[in-house]
């Protein structure tokens, strides 16, 4: 029993830290204890911060669970093998494109307006603008796309054949069986509500409008913190503060490197709207700009073009004209849902079903009202990119809660399986890496169980 808990506890470490990101921007809020920093791990050239790991233990604890020093120990391993995997990663010249690191950021921020209700309330409750928050958090994202990748290609041997899944399951004991809690398979077919044209020229129209009066002579920031909808950048006078290259959208970079300081570019599209951009300072690929951001104003009509479009798909569907799953593929706007019939995928553990504690709450009051094969009416709801969109969701099937077996449980047993396969493929490998990688680690962990592999023999 004691080997099996240790083994889904292992598997929950690794979907958490996965999702490290969105652990961040959670703890955001939390008042946590002040530590005095300092380094408590080393692979290669990276190091773990005491900080990253009391951050990593606050979230677990609370996530309602008790103390325990043993997960303490385990997110310390993770920590090191991630560190290990990041450091190959640079050595083997694995790289992540900007458009990943941009689908990601979209895909965990599109969870998080909805969890907070709104892109607004996400931004009040943080005091920052959706874009700073993205850019606070890009680094560590592209981070743990290259520690994605690099285990890809480490583990890419370990796949589970059924067998390999069959022979899993009969090798925990019948008392130490998992009971399994109600789970929810559900679908969405969505619209987003597009700007239409007469709202695009007058929201450039105004644009156009600041951006003669700062070649006039006024003053760009005060302009900025008057107008500009990007409220975290608008009360520092829409300045954003040093970036890299790589860091904001490409349509912003583009525009923005071409400036000399002081120099204002014309009107420029990006996902959030339009801008108009001033150069402060360059150094190098860095570069300090503030800009002025504005987006085309949402029409009653425009909702209502939607909403009935929306509803004339269901109609199809209760016709028996098409497929839930067919209409989703024909015409729905959401391209992570829409090539898998509209089914939404579990960011923890990668499969179609969700414990009721993990769909989000207003979601999860529609679809409880909902038997298996029902729609829901058309909703509103928040897209990836913060626009105002409608969708349906249906319920594709609810579990009750049981022990455990091969025949429901097919695909969370696969999972563990072939986690345990991947784990095997990794602690070779660091064995392998270890005489050739620089690495230490805190006395803290010398004596633990969980951190043995990375002592020498």
């Amino acid at each position: 029993m004691i080997m099996h808990l240790k083994r889904m506890n292992l598997k929950y470490l690794k979907s958490n830290i996965a999702c490290i990101a969105l652990v961040c921007i959670t703890c955001i809020g939390f008042a946590q204890p002040k530590t005095v920093d300092k380094i408590i791990g080393v692979a290669g050239n990276k190091i773990i911060l005491l900080s990253e790991l009391e951050q990593q233990y606050a979230q677990y604890i609370a996530q309602g669970n008790y103390a325990n020093p043993a997960m303490r120990s385990q997110i310390f391993n993770q920590l090191m093998t991630n560190k290990m995997l990041l450091y190959h990663a640079m050595l083997d010249s694995v790289e992540v494109s900007e458009s990943q690191v941009e689908e990601q950021l979209d895909r965990r921020f599109a969870y998080f307006i909805g969890q907070f209700g709104g892109e607004k309330e996400l931004e009040k409750y943080y005091n920052k603008s959706i874009i700073e928050l993205k850019e606070e958090f890009r680094p560590t994202i592209k981070d743990q796309l290259l520690v994605q990748q690099m285990q890809g290609k480490v583990t890419k041997n370990s796949s589970v054949t059924p067998e390999d899944v069959r022979n899993y399951f009969e090798s925990i004991p019948k008392d130490s069986l998992p009971l399994i809690n109600t789970e929810v398979e559900y679908a969405q077919i969505t619209a987003t509500v597009a700007y239409n044209e007469e709202s695009k020229t007058t929201c450039k129209a105004k644009l156009e409008e600041y951006r003669q009066r700062v070649l006039k002579g006024e003053d760009f920031g005060a302009l900025a913190v008057l107008y500009s909808l990007d409220k975290g950048s608008a009360k520092n006078s829409g300045e954003l503060g040093f970036m890299n290259r790589g860091d904001l959208v490409p349509e912003y970079e583009a525009a923005a490197f071409k400036l000399k300081p002081g120099e204002v570019s014309a009107i420029v599209e990006s996902k959030f709207g339009y801008h108009i951009i001033q150069m402060i300072e360059r150094r190098g690929e860095k570069f300090n700009t503030r800009h002025i951001l504005l987006r085309p104003q949402i029409t009653d009509d425009d909702n209502i073009r939607v909403a009935n479009f929306l509803d004339s798909i269901a109609a199809l569907i209760k016709n028996d004209s098409m497929t839930f799953s067919e209409a989703a593929i024909k015409f729905s706007d959401d391209n992570e849902t829409r090539f898998n019939g509209g089914k939404i995928v579990n960011p923890q553990s990668g499969s179609t079903r969700f414990e009721t504690d993990q769909v989000e709450p207003s979601t999860f009051f529609q679809l409880d009202q909902l038997q298996p094969g029902q729609m829901t009416k058309v909703l509103t709801y928040t897209a990836a990119d913060g626009k105002t969109g409608y969708r349906i969701l249906m319920l594709l099937n609810r579990t009750v809660p049981h022990v455990a077996n091969l025949k429901d449980d097919y695909q969370r047993l696969q999972g563990v399986a072939s986690s345990e396969k991947e784990t095997k493929a990794l602690d070779e490998w660091i064995a392998r890496k270890k005489g050739s990688t620089y690495f230490r680690m805190d006395d803290e962990f010398k004596n633990n169980s969980a951190c043995a592999k990375w002592l020498n023999k």
